[in-house]
């Protein structure tokens, strides 16, 4: 087995007096990729920042492999010293290595090399920083949230491009497909401290919960020892000193033990305040238009939303995501045709900029609207503290200017706010920005168990998965079509997942004329568990609804039925047309799916 190219060992730093790190490992195989996971807050980036040589710890060792490359992707690059991309990006290439690699990555990821780094928009840096990273093709790549400001074309592209390199990956991410379908293994960083799991991310969330089980039934037995010893104390000292010492001391030991231990970062309680039910319509839109000029964002879209329907709008960056939701929501007028909002409704947004946050208010005051020291939830009163603690903010942070917070902690207050207004009607604006995975699971809960209606924008490709029950896909030249299901449901009936803009793609021929190789092909598309699993169980429900379908057919067959039970024989025309609705969409899907897998098949 070859030698880890790099590793850090027993590294402990601390910021303002407060231990963020106090004993973490990591090392990196030639080829591993791993994820490096943790709660907001808990060093992740800092412990990158030490394996990437940036941040000297204040105790550890850092190990390179002499020889070894090592390029880091920082969340904020500085690219003030460069008068074009391409320049910034061939600032990162070695001696031996290919030129033409910056171009070709620069043109894949929608650049085109001469932009003025300092007019990039935060999407089009992170691009150029990606690029400048990944060039080289170093033999260690530190990526910190990669996919952040970057949409669905380019986030499936990097998946394929990181898996095509044989640089070894260290990965921060929130967003979880993005890991699972790259991790290896996996480490945990928690309370200071680095566990490892020798499997990918797909497997964390399950052994994360067992360690956290075990260590809560060892801290169940210190509790019991130490009342059992706390008793003698009080009740059984003898005469015999020495043994009275030496327990006496061990009682010390047990209680410095307890108070040496950090319990598990709490969870964020999300609680939604719910208004009275809307009506049964929510958004309609009929024949509605936009342009910016000669540019399309909505060509004559109609469209129905009901009370209950959660949909999910996607499309690369640029297509008019937030400006079609702007019209759905009545924020922004059309240019042509109508849109029709239901009767009571009480929408509450959630904006991907944070704009409506007020930067020189307390967090106390955002919660609070500055009055009072209470928010009402669900109609009921509760102290401003106590709801911060439930979205993972402390007591001092009361009087903490919203300012000064970090990315996950304004998403979280956005979050709390939101979540205290009245609302039959949610409009989520990429609410998954920052937000660290057991917050993202708890936000997922809270939407499945909504009672309203929700209509969010996403880029997060398991988040719209497991929140969505349709997807509204920009289709270019302002085209939109609606697809039953979660993203991946959407991908199965297109054959093919949201595409860049034309404008981006437009340089692609010109690399295909190289000799360079290009991006790794995306992996052979497979039937997924459900729809083999539909293929396999459909015949015999279609059975099982042809011989219902009889049995009504056999009672309606009575001449007499209509004079004799008019009551009955509405009943079964009714059952007859729900059986035969139900029968012919059982055999649309598996018609589908039988040609879908006769199609694989041929081209595999």
């Amino acid at each position: 087995m070859a030698p880890p190219l790099l590793t850090l060992q027993n590294i402990a730093l601390t910021f303002g007096g407060t231990p963020l790190i106090t004993d973490a490992e990591l090392s990196i195989a030639p080829g591993e990729r791993a994820c490096l996971v943790g709660r907001n807050g808990s060093g992740k980036s800092t412990l990158l920042k030490i394996a990437a040589g940036l941040i000297e710890a204040d105790r550890g060792t850092r190990f390179v492999q002499p020889g070894a490359t090592v390029r880091y992707l920082a969340q904020e690059p500085d690219m003030s010293a460069f008068k074009t991309t391409l320049a910034y990006v061939e600032a990162g290439l070695g001696p031996g290595d290919d030129h033409y690699r910056a171009r070709y990555l620069l043109e894949q990821l929608g650049l085109t090399g001469d932009e003025d780094p300092s007019r990039l928009s935060g999407g089009e840096a992170r691009r150029a920083a990606l690029a400048q990273v990944m060039a080289p093709e170093p033999d260690v790549l530190l990526l910190d949230e990669p996919t952040n400001h970057l949409d669905l074309p380019v986030i499936e592209w990097l998946e394929g491009e990181l898996k095509s390199l044989r640089s070894a990956l260290v990965l921060i991410s929130h967003d979880r497909r993005f890991l699972e379908n790259l991790s290896q293994s996996t480490v945990w960083l928690d309370r200071g401290v680095t566990r490892r799991l020798g499997q990918g991310f797909a497997h964390f969330e399950t052994w994360r919960d067992s360690v956290l089980e075990q260590e809560e039934m060892e801290q169940h037995k210190l509790d019991r020892k130490l009342a059992a010893e706390a008793d003698w104390l009080r009740y059984g000292v003898t005469a015999r000193r020495k043994r009275n010492v030496r327990r006496l001391a061990n009682l010390h030991t047990l209680r410095q033990q307890r108070r040496d231990h950090k319990g598990a970062v709490g969870s964020v309680s999300m609680t939604l305040s719910e208004a009275e039910q809307s009506g049964t319509l929510v958004v309609e839109a009929d024949g509605v238009s936009k342009s910016f000029g000669d540019r399309a964002i909505v060509s004559n879209l109609s469209l129905r939303i009901l009370r209950g329907d959660r949909i999910g709008i996607v499309g690369p960056n640029g297509a008019g995501k937030t400006t079609l939701l702007n019209l759905l929501t009545g924020v922004l007028a059309p240019d042509t045709g109508t849109i029709k909002l239901g009767s009571n409704l009480q929408m509450v947004t959630l904006d991907q900029r944070r704009a409506s946050l007020d930067p020189n208010a307390t967090v106390a005051e955002t919660l609070t609207g500055g009055r009072g020291d209470s928010v009402m939830i669900g109609g009921q009163a509760k102290h401003v503290i106590g709801y911060m603690k439930d979205f993972l903010f402390s007591p001092e942070q009361a009087r903490t200017p919203v300012g000064v917070l970090s990315g996950g902690e304004r998403n979280r207050l956005m979050l709390a706010r939101a979540l205290a207004q009245p609302s039959n009607l949610l409009v989520l604006d990429e609410p998954t920005n920052d937000l660290d995975l057991e917050t993202l699971d708890l936000l997922q809960e809270m939407i499945v168990d909504y009672s309203g209606t929700v209509i969010l924008v996403s880029h997060d490709r398991d988040f719209l998965d497991r929140t969505v029950g349709s997807v509204l896909v920009a289709e270019g030249e302002g085209r939109w079509i609606e697809y039953a299901g979660g993203y991946s449901d959407m991908v199965a009936q297109r054959g093919e997942g949201v595409q860049a803009r034309v404008a981006e793609r437009e340089t692609k021929p010109k690399a295909e004329k190289t000799s360079q190789p290009q991006a790794a092909p995306a992996a052979k598309r497979k039937l997924s568990f459900n729809e083999q699993h539909d293929l396999k169980t459909l015949p015999t429900r279609m059975s099982e609804l042809e011989a219902k379908i009889a049995k009504v057919q056999e009672i309606l067959a009575d001449p007499e039925l209509y004079t004799r039970d008019p009551a009955r024989f509405q009943k079964a025309m009714d059952t007859l047309t729900a059986l035969q609705t139900e029968l012919s969409t059982a055999e649309e899907r598996w018609l589908e799916l039988e040609m879908l897998k006769e199609e694989l098949e041929g081209s595999a």
